[in-house]
This record gives C-alpha cells, structure tokens and sequence, in this order.
C-alpha cells in the first residue's frame, strides 16, 4: 500500500475546478499575507479597508484581483507557487474573465 506524502501532494497543481471566485478567495487570502502588497492593491483600486471588507466576495473585487494579479508576472508567479498552481491555468481563468471577440 502506498501513502502520498504532503510533499508529494504540494506538487499536484490544484486546477480541477478553478473558478474565478475560489481564485479570487485565494488572491485575497494572498495579499492578506503580505501588507505591503495588500495596501498597493488597496492604493490602486481605490479601496479603503472598510469598502475592502464590505466587497469580499462580489464579483468586482474578484475580477480585480484575479487582473492586479495577472498583471504583475512576479506576484502571479509567487502566488502560483505558494498555491501549487500553474500560471497557464490562472491565466486561462483571467481570459475566461476577458474574452476577445
């Protein structure tokens, strides 16, 4: 019988399934981690800490999150990496978002 370590399923990327809010929740869950990027965030969209909270969960926070990320190849890298995902498959989520006619 053969037992998957932690190690072993840190490696799995999570993709099944990848919708954009469980992206969003992550991408927040991220930036939560780290003030710095959080308040450029904040600074950039215009929010404020209680207009943060008050938008977690809508779908204009997510979208925004989800393009703050694709749009800085260096905090979309980390954060892929820390979330065992692929950029590929974040990306194809931020163009389900951003379709091109």
């Amino acid at each position: 019988m053969h037992y998957e370590t932690s190690t072993e399923l840190a490696e799995v990327p999570r993709t099944a399934g990848l919708s954009a809010e469980s992206l969003a929740e992550l991408c927040l869950g991220h930036l939560a981690g780290d003030p710095e990027q959080l308040a450029a965030f904040m600074s950039m969209t215009g929010y404020s800490p209680v207009g943060l909270r008050a938008a977690v969960g809508s779908d204009q926070l997510g979208r925004g999150l989800i393009d703050y990320f694709a749009q800085n190849e260096p905090l979309l890298l980390a954060f892929c990496s820390n979330n065992a995902l692929r950029p590929e498959d974040f990306m194809r989520v931020w163009a389900r978002l951003n379709p091109t006619d």
